[in-house]
């Protein structure tokens, strides 16, 4: 998103109106937090099970709103918190990102969990990776996650 433009693209919109709408349903309860650290911007999540609650409370509206055809409170909704870019932090996320020196993508690719276990089994930790790229990963998946056999 260019700096002073809107958000377009509809998962985006659908990430944003999530996250604005539980923190400012949130906020009196200081459930999720914005906090500055050595002038970076952090998301702390304090009450998880308040997060939850939250999310089944969005939940319940949207599927309202789907079941009844209540187009004044879904523009209303998605007007609100799904379409604004906050400036401020818009302009840290791009200079963070800058550094980064990686090219936009517009599929996912998530990153690789490993379980470490000690000699009894138990979870001790878990690994992050990001050592594939995207036509890697969706190889990946389509061979561990397919429920069809492969015959190539």
């Amino acid at each position: 998103i260019q700096p002073g433009n809107t958000v377009e693209e509809a998962h985006m919109r659908n990430r944003q109106l999530i996250a604005r709408w539980v923190f400012e349903k949130g906020a009196a309860d200081k459930v999720v937090e914005l906090v500055k650290k050595d002038g970076k911007t952090y998301v702390v999540v304090n009450d998880y099970e308040k997060v939850r609650q939250l999310f089944g409370e969005l939940l319940a509206e949207i599927q309202r709103i789907k079941s009844t055809g209540d187009f004044a409170a879904a523009r209303a909704l998605v007007e609100d918190y799904a379409v604004k870019v906050d400036p401020t932090l818009h302009a840290e996320v791009l200079e963070r990102y800058k550094k980064l020196n990686l090219a936009p993508y517009k599929g996912f690719v998530n990153p690789k969990y490993e379980v470490v276990t000690d000699e009894n089994g138990a979870v001790t930790d878990v690994t992050v990776t990001y050592d594939e790229g995207y036509a890697e990963q969706m190889l990946r998946y389509s061979k561990d996650y397919s429920p069809l056999p492969s015959v190539n």
